[in-house]
Formats: C-alpha cells, sequence, structure tokens
C-alpha cells in the first residue's frame, strides 16, 4: 500500500542520544519529501522546540504540517494553528497546588511555548526542558495569572523516573476523568485536554488530507506514541523504545543511534 504520510516522534526517535538527526534520516526524509509523502513531525515539544529540526529537513511552507504538544495543536510549518484543543485555565491553580503539597516539580506549556512553574526552586529538569525547546522560562504563581490571559496546552510533572514511578498512580485518580494523563518519558508525566493524544491529532489531520490510515506510517518509541500506533497503517517502534510501545507496534526497527528511521522507511515506503 502506497504510503502518503510518514508521523515521526521526536525525542528518541528523530534525535539521536544527543539530540542530532542522523545524516541517514536526513537523507530518506529527503527523498519522502521529493516524492510528494507528507512528513510530521508528532511531538511533546512546543513549536519553537521543533522550528530549528523542521528547517534542517526541509519540513517547510502551507503544505506540510507539524503535531505539537502530543496533539494538543496542529500547525502547518508556516506557523499557523490549524486546530488546538487546550487545558481549561482554571486547571493551573489545581494541578500546582498538587505539585507544591507533595513536593512534585510541576509548569505547565502554554500554547506560545512559555514554560510556567509556581515554584521558586525550579528542579535542574525544568531548566533542561525550557534550553531544548528554546522556551522563555517564567515563575508565576496563579494568582498572577488571571485566567483569560493565559492559554494552556499541558501540565508536566517532572522528575527523576522513581518519583513520577511513586505518584503517577495518585496523579491519575486525582486528574484522570477530566484529564488524557500520559507518561511521556520515564522524567515527564503529562496531563493534557481530555481530547488530546498524538493519534487523535493524526487523525485529525489525516481527514483534513484526505488520507486513509492504511497510507500512514507512524515510527516513536515511547508511551505517548501509541495512540498513533494504533491509527496508523504501519506502527513502528524503535529498539531503544519503550516495552509497552514495542508491544503496539507492528514493527521494531533499529535504535535512535543506529539508522532506525533510514531502515524503517527504507523497508516500508521504499521497499528498498
Amino acid at each position: 500500500m502506497t504510503k502518503k504520510l510518514i508521523a515521526l516522534d521526536t525525542d528518541g526517535t528523530l534525535l539521536d542520544p544527543n539530540g542530532k538527526i542522523l545524516e541517514s534520516s536526513k537523507k530518506v526524509i529527503k527523498k519522502a519529501l521529493d516524492h510528494g509523502i507528507k512528513v510530521v513531525l508528532c511531538s511533546g515539544r512546543p513549536i519553537d522546540g521543533l522550528k530549528d529540526y523542521l528547517a534542517e529537513l526541509g519540513i517547510t511552507g502551507s503544505a506540510q504540517y507539524v503535531i505539537t504538544l502530543n496533539g494538543a495543536i496542529i500547525r502547518n510549518t508556516d506557523d499557523d494553528i490549524i486546530s488546538e484543543n487546550l487545558v481549561p485555565n482554571s486547571f493551573y491553580r489545581r494541578m500546582t497546588a498538587f505539585g507544591m503539597a507533595n513536593k512534585i516539580p510541576f509548569n505547565i506549556v502554554d500554547a506560545d511555548s512559555r514554560i510556567i512553574t509556581a515554584d521558586h526552586n525550579v528542579d535542574p529538569l525544568i531548566y533542561i526542558q525550557a534550553f531544548e525547546n528554546n522556551a522563555p522560562l517564567y515563575i508565576r504563581n496563579p494568582d498572577q495569572l488571571p485566567e483569560d490571559n493565559i492559554r494552556i496546552a499541558k501540565g508536566c510533572f517532572v522528575g527523576k523516573p522513581e518519583l513520577l514511578d511513586q505518584w503517577e498512580k495518585q496523579i491519575r485518580k486525582e486528574f484522570g476523568k477530566e484529564l488524557y494523563v500520559v507518561r511521556a518519558d520515564p522524567h515527564f508525566l503529562e496531563l493534557l485536554n481530555s481530547e488530546v493524544n498524538k493519534g487523535y491529532a493524526l487523525k485529525q489531520l489525516c481527514q483534513r488530507l484526505n488520507i486513509m490510515p492504511e497510507n500512514v506510517i507512524a515510527i516513536g518509541d515511547e508511551k505517548n506514541d501509541i495512540s498513533m500506533f494504533d491509527f496508523a497503517g504501519t506502527a513502528i517502534c524503535m529498539k531503544n523504545g519503550n516495552p509497552e510501545a514495542k508491544e503496539a507496534a507492528n514493527y521494531v526497527t533499529a535504535a535512535n543511534n543506529d539508522d532506525g528511521i533510514a531502515k524503517a522507511l527504507k523497508k516500508f515506503v521504499f521497499n528498498d
């Protein structure tokens, strides 16, 4: 079946362990674009954390697309918003209170890529989060953020894997009936609009482009990629991926430092 769209996760998939795109990935993605195949980055990152990679790959213009913030916002690569599903502003107060009471580092990411936390003792992982996404970091408690002046894309509980392992069940119990709670990677537990996930955003985009699931290939490595695996006709997990993601995929390719994307696309798109 001809592939018309390739959905690519970024961290752990497109990016190698040093945060770089392999030359083999650049070459095969250029080949896909030259053949008229859409290549869509589907990431937990905000748009400012993806712009440099989009430019590096040559994914540009109003006819190319990017899914950001785990599906909360779909844009074309001219930065026009196609759709967005945000978190009600009242949750900033609730999530902040939960994080402060239980000593779990917490922040929100707004629709403009800003990272906001109420904790003056900023956890180092939040600094890294801001740096990796070219995002400004603000320290603001809920009373300093009037509800009509903020557009929340997602909330992030951040910490060492053992801390999030300890609290994940309770966070799901506290917020899971109202929000989509997903472990984006060992260090991030994220809360989004209840209608949001990568798979739903990919479905929305494909409906807009009149592309059927069987014409879609999705490549990822983590639990937050499983929803797009469920939608795509061909679902591929990286060898370095989470065991649950591997189980949900149709195929496991090589690792993100071993030409995994190039090997997968050569096999399933170009039949090399």
